[in-house]
């Protein structure tokens, strides 16, 4: 069954044209009155006029409809540091999403260094292409450092997917588990198994919605990160806890919120059967999450329970935030991607699962129903609606940060924007 399904894979990665994206041209060059204007002599004048005014990029070229996802194949999702070369396909395939659910362009760009600063030079020279720039799959603690530079040396929007992608969609469950357990945000003990870039990026949002920052407890493979610890990084410093609990079945004792960034088969029944009343558990390892659904789910029947996979309730999945992210931030041309921004996608994501799903969402799931519930606390990923709401949201929260080029045009003139890309989610 798996050699059957690598040999499709390949051969459908292998299946002319090579690979998954390609370059389409958005004029007509049918004569050569068409040549003369997409090229010269007639070409020659947005140049003269971006010289005069580099803010004019946006009207006459591409750049504001174009991103930069780029990695050095560091942190290949489920297959580690594989090289640039080798994380070429995943790059290919988040661009396909980005076009197809977010009608936004993408030049996949790998880069064979491992060397932050070397890093952080290659990609501060492309800024003249792109609007923004998704970084992807780099490693920590590096990573942490290649995007606060590059946020802080760069004049278009920044964002580390593996971080913040991961953290506004974990928050936004996290605040409708609130909702359905009637708990308070202050109250509650979260333990985080991992201590990456993702788990560092979640527990740092979750202060934001509310958690006591006191109350996050970290886990990473040598333990629970406490003041006994000597072999701490700076990232994982911050979230040093005094606390006698040493392992993750100590930690996990009457915890309300689990949250798993790390790998398969680290939590046991026994460990779900000691958590505190009604308790969350998103275990999002991938392809097999932290304990599986069936396992968690069996132990006890006040579990809301959530998974990086589709064939489970709850999918905590990336893909209803970036695409819709970088879409409200580039269409207010943002200089950068900031907390109000990250925010407003959380709370937009949240409250959409609140609402009354429509039909064509059953549609999209061969029939299945679904509503706000223990088994459905964020949106599915073929919901178009998700497609309006968090642009919008991103988008007019761009415009209150102050990081906007342009002003926010009003929800009913920005849906009419956002009705002019044809994209897949929505056929």
């Amino acid at each position: 069954m798996e050699e059957d399904y690598k040999e499709k894979a390949l051969a459908y990665h292998r299946a002319h044209p090579r690979g998954k994206t390609g370059i389409v041209s958005t004029k007509a060059t049918n004569n050569a009155y068409d040549l003369a204007l997409a090229y010269s002599p007639g070409v020659a004048y947005p140049c003269l006029e971006i010289q005069r005014d580099p803010e004019l990029s946006y009207e006459y070229t591409n750049r504001g409809n174009l991103l930069g996802i780029i990695s050095n194949g560091t942190s290949i999702l489920g297959l580690g540091d594989i090289g640039a070369i080798a994380g070429k396909p995943v790059m290919e395939g988040k661009s396909v999403l980005f076009k197809n659910f977010a009608g936004i362009d993408v030049f996949d760009i790998e880069l064979n260094t491992k060397d932050p600063d070397e890093f952080i030079r290659a990609v501060k020279m492309m800024e003249p292409t792109f609007g923004g720039i998704n970084l992807e799959d780099i490693k920590a603690p590096e990573c942490f450092y290649i995007e606060e530079k590059l946020i802080e040396i760069m004049d278009i929007p920044i964002f580390h997917d593996d971080q913040h992608g991961t953290a506004i969609i974990t928050c936004a469950a996290v605040i409708n588990y609130f909702v359905l357990s009637n708990k308070k945000p202050q109250d509650v003990t979260v333990v985080l198994n991992g201590a990456g870039a993702a788990a560092v990026a979640i527990a740092k949002l979750l202060v934001h919605i509310g958690v006591e920052k006191e109350n996050i407890y970290l886990v990473d493979s040598k333990g629970v990160i406490s003041n006994r610890r000597t072999d701490l990084n700076s990232m994982k410093q911050e979230f040093v806890r005094n606390t006698k609990a040493n392992t993750l079945s100590d930690i996990m004792k009457d915890a309300d919120i689990f949250i798993g960034v790390s790998k398969k088969d680290q939590v046991t029944k026994e460990m779900v059967a000691s958590m505190a009343k009604e308790p969350l558990i998103l275990a999002m390892a991938n392809p097999d999450p932290e304990i599986s659904y069936p396992d968690a789910i069996s132990v006890r029947d006040d579990l809301i329970m959530g998974t990086g996979r589709s064939d489970f309730p709850n999918q905590v999945n990336n893909l209803l935030g970036f695409p819709y992210i970088f879409r409200g931030a580039l269409d207010m041309r943002a200089r950068r991607i900031t907390l109000e921004m990250k925010l407003a996608a959380v709370y937009a994501l949240a409250e959409l699962a609140r609402q009354e799903v429509p039909q064509y969402v059953s549609d999209a799931y061969n029939g299945e129903h679904f509503h706000f519930g223990r088994n459905y606390i964020i949106p599915k990923p073929f919901d178009p609606r998700v497609y309006y709401s968090v642009s919008t949201a991103v988008a007019e929260a761009a415009h209150a940060s102050g990081v906007a080029r342009i002003p926010f045009p009003g929800k009913d003139a920005y849906r009419v924007h956002l009705d002019k890309y044809k994209l897949k989610v929505t056929h």
